[in-house]
């Protein structure tokens, strides 16, 4: 018996250890590559994991040459503006759906999802057209149509956070003389907190790894993010792979380190809407 579960304990070990090479390893060809030179990238070295003459030739380019910091801190700040302007509305929104009463509101929940199911393709070009007759392409506005993207899903996620706040909190706070604006913002958002701060982080990391809607609406270089500006890492005839490589190096920290300091909020906001007490 106690072989058996010691087996059974190595197996999943090895399990779990062969998931998670199969899934780094993508990360670390690229990090190899990114101090890889040219002449390493391809040919007999290709396969080798210790370059040779390893170099950091390659992050010199993209960060003072290509200014792919530019390209960072523009995805800064579309990914946070996105970020807060989807979390107040889809909070307002959870919040009517989840504790009020009306007609229709299973077909509005559906409406929401089916939102999310549209090809971008299809939105862009009428996005494209709205902005250039507004005269707001090549500027950050470009967040408003990245609700498109990202609205429906957290509008899902609050509202089941939400139906789990019991409704005797309410009924306390208005007997206390709190007003629905004051019950939601002091009692309800504290205490679904789990959920906003999930719904936050996923919005903040699908806004920055958004590609297409900035690739259309920004095609000036100074206000484009990084997923546009790796893409441009190329000549007329060859893909500059060790500069993509080092970029996308640089462009992954920032998201790689909210996910490592907030992760346990992250899970504890997807589980306790999981769970129904």
């Amino acid at each position: 018996m106690i072989g058996t579960k010691k087996s059974t304990k190595i197996l999943s070990w090895g399990v779990i250890i062969l998931f998670l090479a199969i899934n780094i390893f993508p990360f670390f060809w690229i990090l190899i590559t990114s101090f890889k030179p040219s002449s390493e990238i391809f040919g007999a070295t290709a396969f080798q994991i210790i370059p040779n003459n390893p170099t950091l030739q390659n992050y010199t380019k993209v960060l003072f040459e290509k200014n792919i910091l530019r390209s960072v801190f523009n995805s800064f700040v579309v990914s946070s503006v996105t970020t807060l302007y989807v979390v107040l509305v889809a909070s307002m929104s959870a919040y009517i759906i989840s504790r009020f009463r009306f007609r229709g509101k299973a077909l509005l929940m559906a409406l929401i999802l089916g939102v999310s199911m549209f090809p971008q393709m299809i939105t862009v070009g009428p996005i494209f057209n709205m902005f250039y007759q507004m005269g707001l392409l090549n500027t950050y506005w470009v967040v408003l149509p990245y609700s498109t993207i990202t609205l429906p899903s957290a509008v899902w996620i609050m509202v089941t956070h939400f139906r789990r706040i019991p409704l005797s909190i309410e009924e306390a706070a208005r007997i206390d003389g709190c007003s629905t604006w004051g019950t939601l913002w002091r009692i309800i958002f504290p205490v679904a907190a789990p959920g906003v701060f999930t719904t936050a982080i996923m919005t903040f990391i699908a806004a920055w790894n958004e590609y297409l809607l900035t690739a259309t609406l920004n095609s000036d270089a100074y206000y484009q993010t990084v997923p546009v500006a790796i893409n441009a890492l190329r000549t007329q005839f060859e893909i500059l792979w060790g500069e993509i490589t080092a970029a996308t190096i640089v462009v992954v920290i920032p998201t790689l380190l909210i996910v490592l300091l907030f992760q346990k909020q992250i899970v504890a906001g997807m589980t306790n809407g999981a769970v129904k007490e």
